[in-house]
């Protein structure tokens, strides 16, 4: 009982050290941040040097030290594509639609469609000679029909103020329509003073033709114009680093090889072109820590080629993404090659960028480069409580303040601050010593447990 008891306590003094909190010197290389902004959150987006300068394609080895050495809570992100609403506005062709006072009837519409377009004709229905053709609402072609109407301005005069009510219809095909609701107009006038409605809200649907019917036909307004708008999402680039151009390794066979520092998550490259007039089928492979077996990436077409408006190049492929330390690329020998005989190539990998929780004394220093670190990232989520994306934009931000340095030794005479690394040292020294005691001690129990003869 005794032996286990010592063997527990030595186990737990083990994963004590392998749970330590990391320190300032046990990152290759350092590079100290400034901030901006509002704060305590504060967000640094990191270049490309970072990346190489990792012993982990996933950035486990990433850390944000205080000026007291202190490691700082921090959510990794990767950058995805911008999303935005964008707001469109169309102006609709109008027509008038007219039939007999007191009717329901309405003008008949025969739709022409034309390699040009669509081509309306309404030809008003043929009154009694007793009656007189009334103004009973207005058909509207919004264009192309693709945009979520959201909202109807309506350039309208009417004989006398006051409100306009009408029943709002949509369509695609002029044969079927469907209702978007009721609407309401109204212009006062009294004492000099003017109270005007000439907007519409409408459901943000998609329709090629809106026909508007008014509830009372004799008080029908006259339309001068009208303009439609709603909004699309629309998404923008993702952010993507670039590398500065890597020197390929060239080969008897006229295929070019990279060797990257580390694997990385590569999703675009790029190889520039030398010689105008080229075009260079290609086959881009990969692979990741040496292995033997290559595997193909991406297949395309490399080009510079006159135009007509001048010249028009392709130098960049996409990739699916995936981890890789070696890149190959094949040119297909029938289109000449890359008329060059060596090539360079830039990576594109999407952009990362650290977010994380202030607090201490500044300068904050971002660290990288620790072969034995271990994920120390929250979830965005638990870093800052209630987050939205929308916030992102309110958080401070901080910026590399020069180029990653590897530490510098202290210069004799200068008494240091406590270094992270001998403490550690130190601790496994106690604990190897702390083993050789607890094997002594078991020896010793084991020959007191023999029977003596």
């Amino acid at each position: 009982m005794k032996l286990k008891a010592l063997v527990l306590l030595a186990a737990a003094g083990f994963c004590g050290a392998a749970g330590a909190a990391p320190t300032p010197a046990d990152f290759a290389q350092r590079v100290p941040l400034e901030t901006s902004g509002n704060g305590p959150w504060y967000r640094v987006q990191l270049p490309i040097e970072v990346l190489f300068a990792a012993r982990h394609g996933d950035l486990r080895d990433v850390r944000i030290f205080n000026a007291e050495g202190e490691a700082l809570p921090y959510s990794l992100r990767t950058s995805a594509a911008s999303e935005s609403r964008v707001r469109s506005e169309v102006q609709a062709r109008i027509f008038p639609l007219r039939g007999q006072s007191g009717s329901a009837a309405a003008d008949s519409v025969k739709v022409v469609r034309s390699t040009t377009g669509t081509i309306l004709e309404i030809t008003p229905n043929v009154p009694a000679q007793d009656t007189q053709p009334a103004l009973r609402g207005w058909l509207l072609e919004t264009g192309s029909g693709d945009l979520p109407l959201d909202r109807l301005q309506l350039d309208w005069t009417a004989a006398t103020d006051g409100f306009q009510r009408l029943r709002i219809e949509a369509s695609d095909d002029l044969e079927h329509w469907r209702s978007l609701g009721e609407g309401q107009l109204a212009r006062l006038d009294f004492n000099g003073q003017r109270i005007e409605q000439n907007d519409i809200a409408l459901p943000g649907e998609t329709a090629r033709y809106l026909r508007l019917w008014w509830a009372s036909p004799e008080q029908a307004a006259q339309l001068n114009g009208a303009t439609l708008s709603g909004s699309r999402n629309s998404s923008g680039p993702i952010p993507m680093l670039w590398s500065v151009p890597l020197a390929a390794k060239a080969d008897a066979n006229g295929e070019f090889s990279w060797s990257l520092p580390l694997a990385l998550p590569v999703e675009r490259v790029r190889i520039p072109l030398q010689q105008a007039n080229t075009l260079a089928p290609v086959v881009v492979s990969g692979r990741h820590d040496g292995n033997v077996q290559w595997t193909p990436l991406a297949r395309g077409v490399l080009y510079r080629l006159p135009g007509e408006s001048g010249e028009i190049t392709q130098e960049e492929l996409e990739l699916p993404g995936g981890a890789v330390s070696q890149l190959r690329l094949q040119p297909d020998t029938r289109g000449g090659g890359l008329g060059g005989s060596t090539a360079n190539l830039s990576i594109g990998v999407r952009a990362t960028e650290v977010v994380f929780l202030a607090r201490g004394g500044e300068p904050y220093q971002l660290a990288v480069g620790s072969p034995s670190a271990t994920d120390g990232s929250l979830p965005l989520s638990t870093l800052v409580p209630g987050f939205e994306p929308k916030r992102l934009s309110t958080l401070g931000e901080a910026h590399l303040k020069g180029n990653l340095q590897t530490p510098v030794v202290e210069a004799p005479g200068v008494q240091p601050k406590a270094d992270g690394r001998w403490k550690r040292y130190g601790l496994w020294a106690v604990l190897l010593a702390g083993v050789g005691l607890l094997g002594v001690m078991a020896l010793s129990l084991l020959r007191s447990s023999r029977p003596q003869n």
